[in-house]
């Protein structure tokens, strides 16, 4: 059975209850799952936007109970990246999940997720290693290790994440397989600003004119995956784009790249009835870094 009508109306009223250990969240579950409840997952870093909300959305369609956990996870940044400065508003965030008709809220500290003493990691091979793992090492592995406790901490039936990293949702399919976790993993489209930007967490950094500037990401993806699929040739396509990007205002472009949309290999035609591919690109506007990617849908 799934929950349906006045579900998001009834949170409005009701204040969402937060757990923080995992033995308060596995109580939760264990109570959902003996009265046979359908429960779905919806892991975040917080500072939530409309692509976050349309998770918790789509995971209420799906499922009878939502958790949605709110983690800054350390160990997918860098040294050098933005750990300290990763916006943080957990009552916001609090908030918007319950406008929206999410259960339960799982915020756990860093000492819940690694204890003193935590000394095990989860190593990503091959999908890991390209696009944005070649610029960020390190960084899949981190996600590696929390989505993997998450997991096995809520024990959800489903667990949903966003297409906009589509390199992220890739691996975790795979990590999902790999480790015969009892979960269906599902994505979720990107969703944009009337203007076409992607929505991120990190769009929050960028100012009025970078924001702006930074609309010639999903303008440039766009005219290369109308190219490539009326024929253009890869190659030269994904050079116009840097080249479109530069323009725009970009400066450091790690990748436009044209990937098969499972094993993420690098593609170089569009070969018809060949698996679906994935046109990804990552370039940095200001001091910010954004990503984004679009389908290809090869010729018939």
């Amino acid at each position: 059975m799934c929950a349906k009508a006045g579900v998001a109306e009834k949170h409005l009223s009701q204040s969402l209850p937060i757990v923080r250990s995992v033995s308060e969240l596995r109580a939760r579950v264990a109570g959902w799952r003996s009265a046979h409840r359908r429960i779905a997952l919806v892991p975040t870093m917080g500072a939530l936007h409309a692509g976050h909300l349309a998770l918790v959305t789509a995971a209420r369609e799906r499922a009878d109970r939502v958790v949605a956990s709110i983690f800054v996870n350390p160990r997918q940044f860098g040294p050098a990246e933005d750990l300290d400065r990763y916006p943080r508003d957990e009552a916001g965030d609090v908030a918007k999940l319950a406008s929206v008709g999410c259960d339960l809220v799982y915020a756990p500290t860093v000492e819940v997720m690694y204890p003193p003493g935590f000394g095990t990691r989860v190593l990503i091979d091959r999908l890991g290693d390209g696009l944005c793992g070649a610029v960020r090492p390190g960084h899949f592995d981190g996600v590696g290790i929390v989505v993997t406790k998450l997991l096995t901490q809520a024990q959800p039936d489903l667990a949903l994440f966003g297409e906009k990293d589509w390199q992220q949702l890739a691996i975790i399919r795979r990590l999902v397989a790999d480790l015969d976790l009892p979960v269906e993993v599902d994505g979720v489209p990107i969703v944009r600003d009337a203007d076409g930007l992607a929505l991120s967490s990190r769009n929050l950094y960028l100012s009025p004119e970078d924001r702006q500037r930074a609309l010639a990401l999903p303008q440039a993806l766009g005219r290369a995956v109308a190219a490539i699929t009326a024929g253009a040739p890869v190659a030269a396509t994904l050079v116009d784009a840097r080249a479109a990007l530069s323009a725009g205002g970009f400066g450091k472009i790690d990748y436009v790249e044209l990937v098969d949309a499972a094993s993420l290999e690098p593609l170089d035609r569009l070969d018809p009835g060949a698996p679906p591919a994935r046109l990804c690109a990552a370039a940095i506007i200001g001091a910010t870094r954004l990503i984004d990617n679009f389908a290809v849908v090869r010729p018939a």
